[in-house]
C-alpha cells in the first residue's frame, strides 16, 4: 500500500541524483497502486521500460493508467496507439504472468509495441491526445495522482515520462500524500478535478486528437527546442539499448526497482502454488477494496465503464461462472473510491443468496450490511435508523450500508416502503437474477422503486412467454435496445470457465407414462396452430396441460436405471464419486423458466412422490457403492454451509439436489454434475452449466451427463407435426450444449437416431 510499503522522504521531495531519485517515486508507487492519472509534457514508453517490474506488478494488482499527453510521439509509439484501434489481431498477454509481462515490457522489441497496443485495446491504458487551441505550444503540464483505493499520493514537478527524463536529465518532483494533512488533500483534490475536466473531454483551452494527427517529427524552429532534444533522445537511446551512460545510470538508481523485480519474483512464485481467486489482498486499513490480487478481471472493469456510461444503469447479461456478483461489487467500489461511500439494496431470490452477497460483501469490506428476509426479524429498526441517519448526514462525511433482501421480501408492502425511504440519488439497486423482476408481483412495483443508480444480473435475462415482463425489465434497467454489457458462454469457456465434455442420453417413456402423455398431447392439439407451430399467448389452460406433460417428462421412470449406470460407470472409472452433483428429476414442480409467467399460488403441488423421487436417487448412490458419501441438498437441509465445505474439500463426494443449486451457489471444485430434469427451457440448464464449469486450480476440464426424455409419436399422427415442434425447441438446448464441448461430434451423433425419427436436424 502506498502509506504502508514506501519508505518516504520527509520532505516529500524527490532529486535526480540524490537518495530520491524520481525514478524510484515512480517505481514503488505503481508497485503498490491500482489506478494511475497522469498529465505530461512529454509520454514515451520507453518510460515503461525502464519501470518494467514495477508496471507489470501494477498491472497484476488490476491497474489501469489514464493518460493525457501532447501531440509529440516517437513514431513507435504512434503506431502502437494506431493499431490499438485499428482493429487489428493482437496476441493475448495474461496479465497474472509477471515475470513473462515484465521481461516483455523491458525490451524494446515487436513484442513490446504489440502488448502496448493491446493493454491501450483493453483499456488498461486510456490515452487522450491534447494540443493548445490556439497557437504552436504543446501541452506541459506535469503532474498525477496514484491511487491503491484508500490513500492517494499526487506529485508535481519537471518529470516527463520518458526513458530521457528517469535516466539522463536533472529532474525533481514534490510528492503529496493524502494522510499527511487536509491542505495535501485538497491539493490532490485540485489535480483530480483538472484531469477529469480534461480527460472528459470538457476542457474548451485544448483540441483532441486521434493518433494520425500526432506529430513524430519536429521543425528545428520549434520554439519549445528541448522538445525536440527529447525527440531525438529518445531514438537514440533506443538504438544505444543499455550498454551506454543511461545503462549504467539505471544500476546507479536500482534499489527501488530492484523491489519492484523482487515484488514480481515473490508474487509469482506465489501464483505457482495458489489459485488467483483465492488471493486476499493484505490490507490493514480496513477501508474498502477489491478483495483479489489481480483485481476485476479486463470484462469486469468493462462492464463498469459500460454502467457508468449508461448513466450508471444497465442490464448485464452474464453467463453463469463469470463473477457477476464480483462485477456488480466493482461498480460499487468504484462508487466508493469516487464518492466516498458506499449505499446498496441488493435483490436475490434465495435465503442462500443472501448469505453469499453478505460473504463477498464483506471480501470487499462493505461490513454495515442489513439482511431483510425471514431469518431476520429486527431489520425494521435497522432500517428506520439508516432513513434517519441519511437526513442528517454532511457531504463531506456520508454514511454507508449495504441492504441484502430476499425478492419474496421486498414485494411486501412493508419491506418495499421502508427500504423506499433510503436515497434515492445515492442508492445503488443491484437486482441479482434479475429475471425475477419482471414476476406479476414485483412488475408492479417497478414504476416506483426510487434509486437512480440500478444494475441487472442474470446469466438468463430472457422470460419466456412473457414479453410484457422481459420489456419491463429492460426499460427499468435502461436498457431497451440491447444490453448494457454481455459475457457470453462462448466468450466465457475456456477463460472465465473451464472446458467441458458433454454426454446427452436419450430416455424412452415408459407404456404408462405414453398413455398418459398422448392424452394430454390431444388436449393440446386444440389450442395449437400448425401454420406458426406455435400456442396461443397467455391461455392458462395451455400453461396447465403443458406443465402437467412436463410432470411426465420429469418423473420418467427410465431415467434411474439410466442414471445408476452413469454411476456405476464412474466408479469403474475412478473408484469414487468425488465433486459429483446430480440434479434429480423433480416431480410437479415446473423448473424456473417454465414458471416465469406464474405465481407461486399457481404452481402444482398435488405430486406426494416430488419428495421421494430424489430420495431414490440418493439412495441409487449409496446402493452403486456404501462408501461413497452422498448427502441431499434441499431447502430443508439446516447445514448447507458445511455440506458445501465439505464437498469442497472431498469429504462429501455427492450432492443431491432438484432446484437449491441452481442460482448462486457457489460449487466451483465440481467435476462431474448428472442432469435428470428434461426440460425444454434452457434456463435451468445455463445456470446448471455455468455451475459446474466454474475454474478451479485443481480441476482441468468437467463432465456433465444430460438425460434426455422422448416421446414417440408416429409420424401421420395427428399430435405428430405439434410434439416435432416442442422437441425442435428441446434440442436446440442439447444442440447449444453440445456444440461448445470438446466431445462436439460425438455428443450430436448420440441424438441421430431421435432426430432421425422426427425428421429433424441439429443445425435447424
Amino acid at each position: 500500500m502506498l502509506r504502508n510499503d514506501i519508505q518516504w522522504p520527509r520532505r516529500r521531495r524527490f532529486k535526480t541524483g540524490t537518495e530520491w531519485e524520481p525514478v524510484g517515486f515512480f517505481s514503488d508507487c505503481l508497485c503498490n497502486s491500482t489506478t494511475f492519472d497522469l498529465m505530461l509534457g512529454f509520454f514515451s514508453s520507453s518510460a515503461i521500460s525502464v519501470l518494467a517490474d514495477g508496471f507489470a506488478a501494477f498491472l497484476y494488482n488490476g491497474g489501469r493508467m489514464r493518460l493525457i499527453i501532447n501531440d509529440v510521439l516517437t513514431g513507435a509509439d504512434k503506431d502502437a496507439i494506431r493499431v490499438a484501434g485499428d482493429g487489428s489481431v493482437l496476441p493475448f498477454f495474461d496479465l497474472t504472468d509477471l515475470e513473462s509481462v515484465a521481461v516483455t515490457l523491458s525490451e524494446r522489441g515487436k513484442h513490446f509495441f504489440e502488448c502496448l497496443s493491446w493493454l491501450i485495446r483493453n483499456d488498461r491504458i486510456e490515452l487522450r491526445i491534447i494540443a493548445p487551441l490556439e497557437g504552436e505550444g504543446i501541452a506541459h503540464t506535469k503532474c498525477g495522482i496514484f491511487c491503491d483505493g484508500v490513500s492517494k499520493v499526487g506529485f508535481d514537478g519537471s518529470v516527463n515520462f520518458s526513458l530521457t527524463a528517469f535516466l539522463q536529465n536533472k529532474e525533481s518532483l514534490t510528492s503529496i500524500c493524502s494522510w499527511d494533512n487536509e491542505l495535501e488533500r485538497e491539493k490532490i483534490l485540485d489535480i483530480e478535478e483538472e484531469f477529469e475536466k480534461t480527460f472528459s473531454g470538457k476542457d474548451n483551452t485544448v483540441r483532441y486528437l486521434d493518433a494520425d494527427n500526432v506529430r513524430t517529427k519536429l521543425p528545428a524552429t520549434f520554439r519549445e527546442r528541448d522538445l525536440v532534444q527529447l525527440l531525438d533522445d529518445e531514438y537514440e537511446i533506443m538504438r544505444r539499448e543499455d550498454e551506454d551512460d543511461a545503462g549504467r545510470r539505471l544500476r546507479k538508481v536500482n534499489d527501488s526497482l530492484r523491489r519492484a523485480k523482487e515484488y514480481v519474483s515473490k508474487a509469482s512464485a506465489q501464483l505457482k502454488t495458489v489459485d488467483n481467486d483465492e488471493v486476499i489482498v493484505e490490507n490493514d486499513t480496513g477501508e474498502p477494496r477489491f478483495p483479489y490480487r489481480e483485481g476485476p478481471r479486463d470484462y469486469q472493469v468493462l462492464a463498469f465503464q459500460r454502467w457508468k456510461d449508461n448513466g450508471q444503469k444497465g442490464l448485464f447479461n452474464m453467463a453463469t461462472g463469470t463473477g457477476k456478483t464480483l462485477t456488480a461489487l466493482n461498480c460499487l467500489l468504484n462508487v466508493y473510491l469516487k464518492c466516498g461511500y458506499y449505499k446498496a439494496v441488493i435483490l436475490v431470490p434465495t435465503l442462500t443468496l443472501v448469505e453469499q452477497w453478505e460473504k463477498e460483501c464483506m471480501n470487499f469490506r462493505f461490513d454495515k450490511v442489513v439482511r431483510i428476509c425471514s431469518r431476520n426479524s429486527g431489520w425494521e429498526g435497522e432500517i428506520a435508523r439508516l432513513a434517519m441517519s441519511e437526513r442528517f448526514e454532511r457531504k463531506e462525511k456520508r454514511i454507508s450500508y449495504v441492504v441484502i433482501c430476499t425478492y419474496a421480501s421486498f414485494g411486501k408492502d412493508r419491506v418495499f416502503n421502508a427500504i423506499s425511504g433510503l436515497s434515492a440519488s445515492r442508492t445503488m439497486l443491484i437486482a441479482d437474477e434479475a429475471h425475477n423482476m419482471g414476476s406479476p408481483t414485483l412488475m408492479k412495483r417497478l414504476p416506483s422503486i426510487p434509486f437512480s443508480r440500478r444494475i441487472g444480473l442474470s446469466a438468463t435475462p430472457e422470460r419466456q412467454f412473457d414479453d410484457e415482463g422481459n420489456e419491463a425489465i429492460r426499460t427499468f434497467f435502461f436498457a431497451k435496445n440491447e444490453y448494457t454489457f454481455e459475457y457470453t458462454m462462448e466468450k466465457a469457456i475456456g477463460k472465465a470457465l473451464c472446458q467441458y465434455e458433454y454426454f446427452p442420453h436419450v430416455v424412452r417413456l415408459t407404456d404408462d407414462e405414453m398413455l398418459k402423455y398422448r392424452t394430454i398431447s390431444e388436449q393440446l392439439m386444440k389450442f395449437f396452430n400448425s401454420s406458426t407451430a406455435s400456442f396461443p399467448d397467455g391461455d392458462e389452460t395451455v400453461k396447465k396441460l403443458l406443465l402437467k406433460r412436463k410432470n411426465i417428462i420429469h418423473k420418467a421412470a427410465n431415467k434411474l436405471p439410466v442414471f445408476q449406470e452413469i454411476i456405476r460407470e464412474r466408479l469403474r472409472e475412478k473408484g469414487n464419486l468425488k465433486y459429483t452433483l446430480v440434479y434429480a428429476p423433480e416431480g410437479s414442480i415446473p423448473d424456473s423458466w417454465d414458471a416465469d409467467c406464474f405465481d407461486e399460488k399457481d404452481y402444482m403441488s398435488d405430486d406426494v412422490d416430488t419428495g421421494n423421487i430424489i430420495t431414490a436417487y440418493t439412495a441409487a448412490i449409496r446402493n452403486a457403492d456404501p462408501r461413497v458419501t452422498v448427502r441431499m441438498f434441499t431447502s430443508e437441509s439446516s447445514e448447507r454451509d458445511s455440506m458445501l465445505r465439505d464437498f469442497a474439500s472431498g469429504n462429501l463426494q455427492v450432492l443431491t439436489s432438484m432446484k437449491c443449486l441452481d442460482e448462486g451457489v457457489d460449487v466451483p471444485r465440481s467435476e462431474l454434475a448428472i442432469f435428470c430434469a428434461s426440460t425444454g427451457n434452457p434456463r435451468q440448464f445455463i445456470q446448471r452449466r455455468g455451475r459446474i464449469l466454474r475454474k478451479h486450480r485443481d480441476k482441468k476440464y468437467a463432465i456433465i451427463h444430460d438425460l434426455v426424455a422422448v416421446p414417440e409419436i408416429i409420424e401421420g399422427d395427428t399430435c405428430y407435426k405439434m410434439e416435432r415442434s416442442l422437441l425442435a425447441g428441446e434440442l436446440r438446448r442439447v444442440r447449444n450444449f453440445a456444440l461448445l464441448s470438446l466431445n462436439a461430434a460425438a455428443a450430436v451423433e448420440e441424438l441421430d437416431g431421435v432426430l432421425d425419427y422426427y425428421n429433424l436436424s441439429m443445425f435447424e
